[in-house]
């Protein structure tokens, strides 16, 4: 009943993939498509079962659960108890460590973003000074 640090390292590592997996499927661009028709049918089904199936593919967090269980299978991994109880902790462990990894990814995307907005804002108002000096000037002359 002991976790050892190796089963820790195990952990970050394993959340790495849960992460990336599953903020791409449920984020990115290149599941665009996917994403949109799993929204629309989220939202418009009136079956429960078929609205709660496609919204597993667009909340990162619930998609996680299902990425990590994968992992879990694959890699034998587990905390904790050697039996199944092991597995249900190192599963949800897992989603807890690949969910803090994904908002910490959010957060920084956000800052870049808005560094970026800030930057074309202000190159924007230098060109506009720059054009308004050079027709003061114009008119100078």
């Amino acid at each position: 009943m002991i976790v050892h640090a190796t089963d820790l390292l195990l952990l970050a590592i394993l959340a790495l993939p849960v992460a990336s997996i599953s903020w791409t499927v449920t984020h990115e661009e290149v599941f665009r498509e996917p994403h949109d028709y799993c929204v629309e049918k989220f939202k418009t089904s009136r079956n429960i079962l078929v609205r709660k199936f496609f919204y597993l593919f667009t909340c990162e967090y619930c998609f996680s659960h299902y990425v990590a269980a994968f992992f879990v299978a694959l890699t034998d991994f587990h905390l904790v108890f050697k039996d199944w109880r092991g597995y249900l902790i190192g599963g949800f462990a897992l989603v807890w460590v690949a969910n803090v990894l994904m908002n910490l990814f959010a957060r920084i995307r956000i800052d870049i973003k808005a560094e970026r907005l800030d930057a074309n804002l202000k190159e924007e108002q230098l060109k506009t000074a720059v054009a308004t000096n050079e027709e003061v000037v114009a008119s100078t002359e």
